[in-house]
């Protein structure tokens, strides 16, 4: 195990979110599943408790907790992207599979975790500073996914 793994607590979905995670971000696994010792205030002894998995490259540990928590937009995983196929394919996945989608490149997925899809042609276009970055900047303003082209006409001006 890592010496710096991001926990997620879940209610009771931590193995389905880690293998639909697996599925469909690079770089990505489950690597171990542990089921309960004994009954524990949400859950019964063999019941999964914990998931160790990488989501694009970064460990974490999934939590079975019960429903106490709840996931907000002060944590988000933000994946950049190379294209607009590969932006659509991230944000298709998690919105499809009974997500929900925000603005500026934000969705949720079916969990409540939030995800940032950012094509680095906007970061790039942030990246150059001036009147470059801030019609970017506008023009993300007014999307939920990123629309690449846009995102690339905008910053010709």
């Amino acid at each position: 195990m890592s010496k710096n793994t991001i926990c997620l607590w879940f209610d009771k979905d931590a193995e389905d979110a880690a293998r639909f995670y697996a599925e469909v971000f690079p770089d990505s696994r489950v690597t171990a599943v542990h089921s309960a010792p004994s009954d524990y205030p949400s859950g019964k002894e063999g019941d999964v408790l914990t998931v160790e998995f990488t989501v694009a490259g970064i460990p974490c540990l999934g939590l079975n907790g019960g429903p106490m928590f709840k996931h907000n937009e002060a944590f988000s995983f933000q994946i950049a992207t190379d294209d607009q196929e590969e932006t659509d394919r991230y944000w298709n996945a998690i919105v499809g599979n009974g997500g929900q989608e925000s603005a500026c490149g934000w969705c949720k997925d079916k969990w409540g975790i939030s995800w940032q899809i950012i094509p680095r042609a906007l970061t790039d276009a942030l990246a150059a500073g001036g009147a470059e970055a801030k019609r970017a900047f506008d023009a993300m303003m007014e999307m939920g996914k990123i629309d690449v082209a846009a995102i690339e006409a905008a910053r010709r001006g």
